[in-house]
């Protein structure tokens, strides 16, 4: 049985690394021309980016159905690996959990032999067992101490990885990603923010858990449709969520502030000459940070404390339409006195989102 789940979690642990998530075409561009206004371009892999599909900054391309980045699997979650993925966090939990069944009973088969029990006081002998003077494996204070700490790790990696594996059960059973949950969630809050009346509905739920569960797994292990095509519940438009993204991002622009650098950083991690809460709130996050030199301009779309997150306003000529995004430390830059996008006196009371 070990050697079962060894191998099944091998295999889909190496195949959801190399297989990988499936890459929108360089150069993509949807069937009918006039469907590129509902789409953002990436300027990276030259190409429209498909509905459902996110440039990865670690993979450097726009993956299909793209969930996440694993840093464990040095590759991206999406539509071609999902259901590996997800095959993965299931098995390795299971295969954990006989391990540790058999960590259980040996240590107390093994304790059980080499205990004594006194009128006021219980011993334990690791030398050698009483009851049985020739064990099959010896089993001393050194095999104990070794099973003791496997059992940690194995009780932990099923803890940890078993989250994950709900986590993932949860984002196909409603066919959303991880990504497009965050969509949804800033969408409920622009159309609150500005009461805008209309109502986003999410268009890849088909309504039914088994018909969700049978778009990633099924019996050939090649998941349906093609990675740039999905089917849409009745109601919504092909580009719906497409439509929203775009909305999404034209706000953010509305609502960047415009920031200058007045130091120099060096784009570290956790800088050690701008201040002690500056290197201890460094953002927890996977997100890049981007150097400043003295003058730059940002245009900031959010920020914590001591931190903000932003775009380096760069020569579009010079330096080929590729756009620098990332975190900086606020005491490096200070507020423009017109706003980013308007050229409007900034508004002391507007809205910090």
């Amino acid at each position: 049985m070990l050697l079962n789940w060894t191998v099944m979690i091998l295999y889909n642990y190496f195949s959801a690394m190399f297989v990988g998530p499936g890459y929108v075409p360089l150069g993509w561009t949807p069937e009918k021309s006039q469907d590129c206004m509902y789409l953002q371009y990436c300027k990276v892999c030259q190409s429209y980016k498909a509905p459902r599909s996110h440039h990865c900054r670690k993979c450097n391309r726009c993956v299909m159905k793209m969930d996440h980045h694993c840093p464990w699997i040095n590759n991206c979650c999406g539509y071609q690996n999902h259901a590996s993925f997800t095959l993965f966090l299931l098995l390795a939990p299971l295969g954990c959990i006989h391990a540790s069944f058999i960590f259980v009973m040996t240590m107390y088969t093994q304790l059980y032999n080499r205990i004594s029990f006194g009128w006021s006081s219980v011993k334990i002998d690791m030398s050698a067992a009483k009851r049985d003077p020739r064990p099959i494996i010896p089993f001393g204070l050194s095999a104990f101490a070794a099973s003791l700490f496997a059992l940690g790790l194995a009780l932990g990696t099923t803890i940890a990885v078993g989250m994950l594996f709900i986590i993932q059960m949860k984002v196909i059973l409603t066919n959303k990603t991880s990504i497009e949950s965050w969509i949804e969630e800033k969408a409920k809050d622009r159309i609150q923010y500005y009461q805008t009346g209309e109502t986003f509905i999410f268009p890849y739920d088909t309504g039914s858990k088994w018909k969700n569960f049978k778009q990633v797994f099924t019996w050939s292990g090649i998941p349906e449709g093609d990675g740039l095509d999905w089917p849409v519940r009745d109601g919504c438009h092909q580009y719906s969520l497409t439509i929203e993204q775009l909305k999404q991002k034209a706000d953010k622009r509305v609502r960047s502030v415009r920031y200058r650098a007045v130091e120099d950083y060096s784009g570290v991690c956790c800088p050690m000459t701008k201040g002690v809460k500056t290197f201890f709130t460094t953002p927890c996050t996977e997100e890049p940070r981007i150097a400043l030199s003295k003058g730059d301009l940002i245009l900031a779309t959010r920020g914590l404390k001591h931190w903000m997150y932003g775009e380096k306003i760069l020569d579009s000529a010079a330096d080929g339409g590729i756009r620098e995004r990332g975190w900086f430390p606020r005491k490096c830059v200070e507020k423009c006195q017109y706003d980013s996008e308007t050229d409007q006196p900034v508004d002391g009371e507007k809205k910090n989102r």
